[in-house]
């Protein structure tokens, strides 16, 4: 099956989507990873979590850019501590850079065009895995 070309604005959105997921992996890259599973955001110049000053507990995003800084040291299991669905969606960003780029150098989508309902049942499934990590983490 012959794909579609994409139109030019959609090849500069696609190329933008990609080029801010490659921004935000080399920023990552950039950081170490807080000893207590949360707070490398801090090294951003960003404040602490409001939450958990407020409550003494972990939001349900403590922990992601941890994560995001752990998998590219290759520290998996401490990504995963730090935040479950951080991680995944490190990962996602790792094999969506390629992709994305790919994908508007060439015009047309790359293996496969994403559709609404990919988006959805991918984005859920984001939802519940941060959801069920911070109960875990807040409860356990």
């Amino acid at each position: 099956m012959v794909q579609a070309r994409l139109s030019p604005v959609r090849r500069l959105l696609v190329a933008g989507g990609g080029l801010c997921l490659l921004a935000l992996l080399v920023t990552a890259n950039s950081l170490s990873p807080d000893p207590r599973g949360f707070g490398t955001h801090e090294q951003l110049g960003l404040a602490p979590c409001s939450f958990y000053r407020w409550m003494g507990r972990e939001c349900p995003t403590c922990g992601a850019t941890t994560a995001w800084a752990c998998v590219w040291r290759g520290e998996w299991a401490a990504a995963m501590r730090a935040n479950l669905a951080g991680t995944l969606l490190c990962i996602a960003a790792v094999v969506s850079v390629p992709w994305l780029l790919l994908s508007a150098g060439l015009g047309r989508w790359l293996f496969a065009r994403p559709t609404a309902r990919m988006v959805l049942v991918a984005g859920t499934g984001l939802i519940a895995v941060a959801a069920l990590d911070w109960a875990q983490r807040v409860w356990f």
